[in-house]
């Protein structure tokens, strides 16, 4: 808030000084570096302890209860009064009323500033937010002679200081008081004081007491250190206490509780394992401490994408916050501590499957998408769980290790409504087929070998299956050849040949056998003729001729296509083809195409409107 006393014209040429706009300045903060008023408690809080902080560097022989901090708040004035290392007069005009300086970047104590929270100097300005004056009265206890002395900001950047006598302030610390505005009543009530103190301060290691003026004892903000730092007698005391700790602060009972402890970055806390599935890439919020005081609710940064399957609360040290104190800073030690964390968590899911297989079973039916995200990149992953992990079969929902054992040859398709247009074709086959739709399920399959070397693994393509169903006599081939030209040519539009089978479940008529890849190849060289034109036209309908063709299978078994096989009206022969292909392409769950939709209402009216004319 450094402010000069009398504007004047400099000469030209001299050094000028820059004008601040304290208001403006304020209002920017609030807007765009602080989320919300709330965190002037947090501001307060944070220039307490590290105020505490201080204190013990003088004072190495004292207890960390020694020194507190003592909140008050009675609806008319907030106050927050520390035992901390306190400030001098001089300090007071070096510090409070600069803009960006902070008491942690003297050289005396720069040596120790990884041991403070705050390092950017603007902290008290957040106060700012609901009061229009600060009031300051501290008293140092690096000179114990020194008197107290007040200073008094103003939001319009005009400040006072003063000396006090020493009854002022007896002690050495600091007092902090601020008037509430009327816009700011909400944040400076009681028992909202009380919650934000509880909300911040929570973890921190100082005794942090609040009063609310009403005449009764003060209470404890933080009576009981973190739950990961408590004695337990028994280790499954402390996990009942673990998992009751993150139900208080999540509002959900853990699957489980994992201890992470990172001792090179003073990193302590636990991830909570969710007890329901979410979305694959949905990236929680974890809550993040530095020193005790409460960072972020939302720190998505501190572990890899893959993990959506905890939610973590975290104390660290080493850990380096934002200028606003509600992100950490991107550097190479998040970097460090994210993969850290990652390998805590991976050796988690190695110790559950190692030894609680009930454990591993609840957790990989919940959370198997992010266990396989994990399996994809992490070789030792992929050989302890792929086994276990379930997929989507012609067997039902299965784990690999329970289909391999029933099949040698793993066939695996590459959509999920190729797999749902085969399934039951492929299941009465006896084929062995694994829905590869999924996101990751078709690239994990075909690393089973790796597992398991005697299974093989291979696409699952319409040739492997057609070669699988077996072909009808020659008397009955030549007795349907009219109906099946009839049906090609009612089709051709499609890109679309039939041929005649016979396949187990004899209730399914048809099936349709046309990959995603080869309906986009298909689309793409029409609209490449169609554009081009010419020779270049010609050249690109051959190409367009040779991309992989659909293929209408129809099975004899069923007694709707043997009588449609009969049919000697080509005008019924070309709709009951029509009809036929339709049904198949809705058994087959893919999105239909606008000429598709139109054939399916077409061929149901044309066959209504034939019924009728029978029956009439």
């Amino acid at each position: 808030m450094t402010l000069p006393d009398t504007p004047q014209s400099p000469a030209a040429g001299a050094d000028r000084t820059f004008q601040v706009d304290l208001r403006g300045l304020v209002d920017l903060l609030s807007h765009h570096l602080y989320s919300s008023p709330r965190v002037y408690l947090r501001e307060l809080l944070q220039n307490a302890v590290d105020a505490l902080t201080a204190r013990h560097t003088l004072e190495l022989g004292a207890t960390p209860d020694a020194f507190g901090i003592r909140l008050y708040a009675d609806g008319s004035v907030v106050r927050v009064e520390d035992d901390g290392v306190g400030l001098t007069e001089a300090d007071v005009h070096t510090f409070l009323a600069t803009i960006g300086r902070s008491s942690k970047r003297t050289e005396k104590i720069a040596e120790q500033r990884a041991d403070f929270i705050g390092q950017f100097g603007i902290g008290l300005l957040s106060c700012f937010l609901v009061a229009d004056e600060i009031h300051v009265v501290s008293r140092s206890a690096r000179t114990p002679d020194a008197p107290a002395v007040e200073w008094r900001g103003r939001g319009d950047g005009s400040y006072t200081v003063r000396t006090l006598p020493a009854s002022a302030r007896p002690r050495p610390g600091t007092t902090v008081t601020l008037t509430p505005r009327a816009d700011a009543v909400e944040w400076t009530r009681p028992v909202q004081v009380q919650a934000l103190a509880r909300h911040f301060g929570s973890l921190l290691r100082h005794p942090v007491t609040f009063d609310d003026g009403a005449g009764g004892p003060g209470s404890a903000i933080n009576p009981e250190p973190a739950p990961w730092a408590r004695t337990y007698p028994t280790p499954g005391a402390r996990s009942r206490a673990l998992a009751a700790y993150g139900e208080e602060i999540f509002g959900f009972t853990p699957l489980d509780t994992i201890d992470l402890d990172l001792p090179a970055v003073g990193l302590k806390g636990i991830a909570c394992v969710l007890p329901e599935a979410v979305p694959a890439g949905r990236r929680h919020g974890h809550r993040v401490h530095v020193k005790g005081m409460l960072l972020s609710e939302q720190a998505e940064e501190i572990l890899p994408e893959w993990a959506f399957f905890v939610r973590c609360v975290l104390d660290a040290e080493s850990l380096r916050p934002t200028a606003s104190r509600e992100s950490l800073y991107e550097d190479d030690t998040l970097a460090a501590v994210r993969d850290a964390l990652a390998e805590r968590l991976r050796a988690w899911i190695a110790r559950t499957a190692a030894s609680d297989p009930d454990l591993l079973g609840r957790f990989l039916q919940t959370h198997h998408l992010a266990v396989k995200s994990l399996a994809v990149h992490d070789d030792e992953i992929l050989r302890m769980l792929l086994p276990w992990l379930p997929f989507e079969t012609t067997d039902g929902h299965a784990t690999l290790d329970e289909f391999a054992r029933a099949h040698r040859t793993v066939l695996v398709t590459s959509s999920v409504e190729e797999f749902r247009q085969v399934a039951a074709i492929a299941a009465a086959a006896g084929l062995g087929v694994v829905n590869g739709g999924y996101t990751y399920d078709r690239e994990l399959v075909h690393r089973l070998p790796e597992i398991r070397p005697e299974v093989s693994v291979a696409d699952l393509d319409p040739a492997t299956l057609t070669a699988h169903l077996d072909p009808v006599d020659r008397e009955t081939e030549l007795a349907a050849a009219a109906y099946l030209a009839l049906a090609r040519d009612a089709l051709a539009v499609f890109d679309c040949d039939v041929a005649l089978r016979t396949f187990q479940p004899a209730s399914a008529p048809a099936l349709l056998l046309d990959s995603r890849e080869a309906r986009h190849e298909r689309t793409r060289s029409q609209l490449a003729r169609e554009q081009q034109g010419g020779v270049w036209g010609d050249i690109l309908g051959h190409l367009r001729q040779e991309a992989p063709r659909a293929q209408l299978i129809l099975n004899q078994l069923n007694p709707l296509v043997r009588t449609a096989v009969t049919i000697d009206e080509p005008e019924l022969a070309r709709t009951s083809a029509e009809a036929l292909y339709g049904q198949a392409a809705l058994l087959s769950r893919r999105p239909l195409r606008p000429a598709e939709s139109s054939l399916i209402n077409r061929s149901f009216l044309d066959l209504l409107a034939h019924a009728l004319r029978k029956d009439s």
